[in-house]
């Protein structure tokens, strides 16, 4: 049975309060972990790294301007460098959404490096007289400079991470386009049949569209590195020294390794948080593109028997409970998945971005919760719907040629050669008596085996270049 005596008795504005003594959090981030129990969930690791570093860097630069001594900076550094080694996380006890813009988080963090420098100088946990959490680890910082840099840090950070699995997806896909390049299909529009295509100018497509997303996440990781670090509580930068105001960001750039700049008006840069929204909307754009590319997936390798089976996706499990032999497309179902979810995601960042007032946003738990969650799951998504499919796609070339053969979209090459009128009649009938276009061409003697081979030789239907008309004056000459 725990005792007076397993406790440490902590005061703030509130009141007393008995804290466990072998933790290294205090009294306000208690506080917060009781009232805020919302998710259930740990604060993401990440945010946890980025708030050491801003620590570090400020303890750095406020010993650099003889605005904390050495001794305390030094102990204040190693509590630091022990969070960036994975150490204390477990005293990170606040929700991910929490009310305050942050000030929990930003207090948990001040009250784990206080309390494990007050060790490394011989101390007791608790005895703020050795070094305190707000006038020595927050020196020159407020909640609301320190929280947004934090958000933006880790997202930066998550975002390579995307990118580089979106660089491996890239990859991947080209490389299908390429070796799927000479296999013919039918392409679709408003899932009817339209006109032939390459299976490999399909996966180019995917992975042109996924290029597209690499770039906007470049745009994106930009919107992160400009941060309100010295602006302190409104941005006015009071209770910070001009000194401090100047070297914070380049400090804090080099303890990450990683590039930051100092917003050019800190109180717009911590009233606002467009960024966030911006960079959710990259997220979103490329969920949406991921979607997309997994939804055509699922119908191309729908069947086996009664639907598309133009491709074979791996079999990475058993599909039914009932249905013996039944394999489902698992891995594009969970890209689907991840991808409402983001979706979902960018309208909650959007909405509390909006709802700032005045010179702060109180909304940024929520942003951050939303958006680590969005980019962490595509990251993870994109990871298996590269190593659990995409690498293990095989075409069924006879089928994707045989639907050719037998689909009246082959009628489009013709109908330069015909005529428009003409077409639509050979197309009426081939799908009343379900004889094939090339088959009434060639029984009507409208066009010669050896035309009809050249105007539907594959290139020439799926590629610009060569139009009917030249094919037709080609023939007659």
């Amino acid at each position: 049975m725990n005792t007076l005596t397993d406790y440490r008795t902590e005061t703030d504005s509130i009141g007393e309060k008995h804290i466990p003594k072998n933790v290294y959090y205090g009294v306000q981030s208690l506080r917060a972990a009781e009232n805020f129990h919302i998710t259930g969930l740990n604060m993401h690791p990440e945010i946890i790294s980025s708030l050491a570093c801003i620590k570090k860097a400020a303890a750095i630069t406020n010993c650099e301007i003889n605005l904390l001594d050495k001794k305390r900076a030094d102990a204040i550094v190693k509590a630091c460098n022990e969070i960036l080694e994975g150490k204390h996380f477990e005293d990170f006890i606040v929700d991910p959404i929490q009310g305050g813009a942050g000030t929990s988080l930003n207090m948990n963090a001040n009250e784990v490096i206080a309390n494990r420098a007050i060790e490394i100088l011989g101390g007791k946990k608790g005895d703020y007289s050795i070094v305190h959490p707000n006038d020595h680890v927050n020196c020159s910082q407020s909640t609301n400079d320190v929280i947004p840099t934090a958000g933006k840090m880790t997202s930066l950070k998550l975002l390579l991470k995307l990118k580089s699995e979106l660089l491996r997806l890239h990859s991947a896909l080209s490389s299908k386009a390429e070796e799927f390049n000479h296999v013919i299909k039918m392409g679709r529009t408003q899932m009817q049949d339209a006109v032939p295509i390459r299976l490999g100018q399909e996966f180019g497509a995917y992975a042109a569209a996924i290029m597209r997303d690499i770039h906007r996440m470049d745009t994106a990781m930009n919107e992160m590195r400009s941060l309100n670090m010295g602006g302190t509580a409104i941005g006015t930068g009071i209770n910070a020294d001009e000194a401090y105001l100047s070297r914070i960001v380049p400090n804090i750039s080099e303890v990450s390794s990683m590039e930051f700049i100092q917003a050019f008006d800190l109180i717009d840069a911590t009233q606002n948080l467009d960024p966030f929204v911006a960079v959710s909307g990259t997220v979103k754009a490329c969920a949406v593109t991921l979607s997309k590319i997994a939804n055509d997936l699922r119908l191309m390798s729908s069947g086996p028997r009664a639907g598309f089976f133009e491709i074979n996706l791996p079999a990475k499990q058993n599909g039914s409970s009932i249905m013996p032999g039944k394999v489902n497309p698992v891995i594009p179902e969970v890209v689907n998945q991840v991808a409402f979810n983001v979706i979902g995601n960018d309208l909650t960042i959007t909405m509390a971005a909006e709802a700032g007032q005045l010179e702060l946003n109180a909304f940024e738990p929520i942003i951050f919760y939303c958006i680590f969650q969005s980019i962490d799951t595509l990251t993870y998504a994109v990871r298996t719907f590269i190593d659990n499919c995409i690498t293990g796609i095989t075409a069924n070339e006879d089928r994707c040629r045989s639907m050719v053969e037998n689909s009246i979209g082959i009628i489009t090459a013709i109908s330069p050669h015909v005529g428009y009128q003409k077409a639509a009649d050979i197309a009426k009938k081939s799908l009343r008596t379900g004889t094939p276009v090339r088959s009434l061409i060639l029984a009507e003697k409208i066009l010669t085996t050896e035309e009809l081979d050249e105007i539907l030789d594959p290139i020439h239907m799926t590629e610009p270049g060569i139009s009917g008309k030249e094919l037709l004056k080609k023939n007659n000459s």
